[in-house]
C-alpha cells in the first residue's frame, strides 16, 4: 500500500535509495569482521591483527557516515579486540 501524500511517497523513495547505498557498507563491515575472527581462531595472529585494524577502520567509517550507530560500532570493535587479546594471551602462555 502506497502512502497517500506526495511527501510521504518521496520519503519512501529516498529511504530506498539510502537503504541501497548503505547495504554495501554494512556488508563490508560484516565481511571484515568475519575474516578477522577466522584468522584469530585459526591462530594466525599477525594476519589477524592486520584484519582487526581493517575491520575497526571500516566500522569507524560506517559510524561516521551514520550507517551504523556509534555504540554499535564500539561494541563490535570491543568484541573483536577482546578476541584478539585473548588469543594473544593464550598463545603467549602456550609457547
Amino acid at each position: 500500500m502506497l502512502p497517500h501524500s506526495k511527501s510521504a511517497q518521496k520519503e519512501v523513495r529516498a529511504s530506498k535509495r539510502r537503504q541501497f547505498r548503505n547495504k554495501s557498507i554494512r556488508s563490508l563491515c560484516k565481511t571484515k569482521i568475519s575474516k578477522a575472527e577466522k584468522l584469530i581462531l585459526s591462530g594466525e595472529l599477525n594476519l589477524g591483527r592486520e584484519a582487526v585494524v581493517d575491520a575497526v577502520s571500516v566500522l569507524d567509517k560506517a559510524s561516521e557516515k551514520g550507517i551504523i550507530h556509534a555504540n554499535n560500532a564500539a561494541r563490535r570493535k570491543s568484541r573483536l579486540t577482546k578476541k584478539l587479546n585473548q588469543a594473544q594471551a593464550l598463545s603467549s602462555t602456550e609457547g
